[in-house]
């Protein structure tokens, strides 16, 4: 008899990490929050135009889960999408010059800040739509088991996706053909200014999964080795059974959900975020880097100079990049196949 799934809980052996990764996990966050910082800065100057929401405080989500994958696997994700772009290899250069809307952008200044896309990376997207990327992955997932690789696909997502009809569609279609995605909604609380609790009947998430008998968990989402360790389980379940898994990474956004609303005041206390921004995902693995020997305050405003270096090469890049020709307009618009 088929042993019967339940919640998951992380097997010790996934995700393990040497002090080499520890600091490079370190590096790609301190990366994302400067890099971000200064889009914030750009976006008030009028250099970023339509929306912006900024991933300050969720670093850890798309950091361990990113890294587990091979080249050739897929990500998607949607509109809250720079960290996770950077964090897939993405150069900062093509991502602010894409914010920027210019020529030498990762989708050519046509996709801007919700909208990133970049094939060299597999990375398929930064979506607009709330919840209409989920199906998109899961078509993904087919894609390869039709093909008959052992690639794998991310697929990121809110907390407020999970309210979607599309959601429900696509998983039970995962779980039905066994199909190698592993979902990660980044619960942070708030669907735009809703918190979950007035939104969501059932409010540990990650328990949507059993309507589909699908593995599932829920994580820590200020721990990067957590999350490390969840998705490389996860990510190991699709690749050698092709089996997908729901994964509930809880986190916080330290911002507002764009650019345009306030951080605190209105639909969230100035207390609350306080008392998240305790657990801030970068002093969480500094701490225990610091624990381990293996970095000082030196090597911290060491390693924070490099990074504001290449986030400050990236802006001059990007405004140095020239915008796209009229003419571009009809390009990339259709893909001639001849089969």
């Amino acid at each position: 008899m088929a042993k019967k799934k339940t919640d998951l809980k992380a097997d010790s052996t996934f995700g393990e990490t040497d002090a080499p990764t520890r600091a490079a996990l370190l590096h790609s966050m301190l990366l994302q929050r400067r890099f971000e910082e200064r889009c914030a800065e750009a976006y008030a100057l009028g250099k970023i135009g339509g929306f912006c929401h900024l991933y300050i405080g969720q670093e850890a989500c798309g950091t361990g889960a990113i890294t587990q994958l091979r080249p050739d696997d897929y990500v998607i994700t949607t509109y809250r999408d720079h960290g996770q772009a950077l964090a897939r290899g993405i150069t900062p250069r093509a991502v602010m010059a894409e914010l920027f809307g210019r020529s030498d952008g990762c989708a050519r200044g046509k996709g801007g800040s919700m909208h990133l896309f970049d094939r060299n990376t597999n990375f398929l997207g930064g979506h607009g739509i709330v919840g209409g990327h989920v199906p998109i992955a899961t078509g993904v997932g087919f894609a390869i088991k039709y093909r008959g690789t052992d690639q794998v696909i991310l697929c990121f997502m809110g907390e407020s996706v999970v309210n979607t009809g599309a959601f429900h569609e696509a998983l039970n279609m995962a779980a039905l053909w066994k199909l190698p995605v592993v979902y990660i909604i980044e619960n942070n609380r708030y669907g735009m200014g809703t918190a979950l609790e007035r939104a969501s009947a059932i409010h540990d998430i990650y328990q949507r999964g059993a309507a589909y008998d699908m593995p599932r968990a829920q994580v820590d989402g200020q721990d990067v080795l957590a999350v490390r360790a969840a998705v490389a389980e996860a990510v190991h379940r699709a690749r050698t059974q092709s089996t997908p898994t729901l994964l509930e990474v809880r986190t916080y956004r330290f911002m507002g959900h764009s650019m345009s609303d306030a951080v605190s005041g209105t639909y969230r206390s100035k207390q609350e975020l306080e008392e998240y921004m305790k657990r801030d995902p970068i002093h969480v693995l500094r701490a225990h880097m610091e624990a381990l020997g293996e970095i000082d305050d030196a090597g911290m405003e060491k390693l924070d100079a490099e990074v504001k270096a290449i986030v400050q090469d990236s802006w001059d890049f990007a405004d140095a990049s020239p915008e796209p020709a009229v003419e571009s307009l009809w390009e990339d618009v259709l893909v001639e196949t001849t089969t």
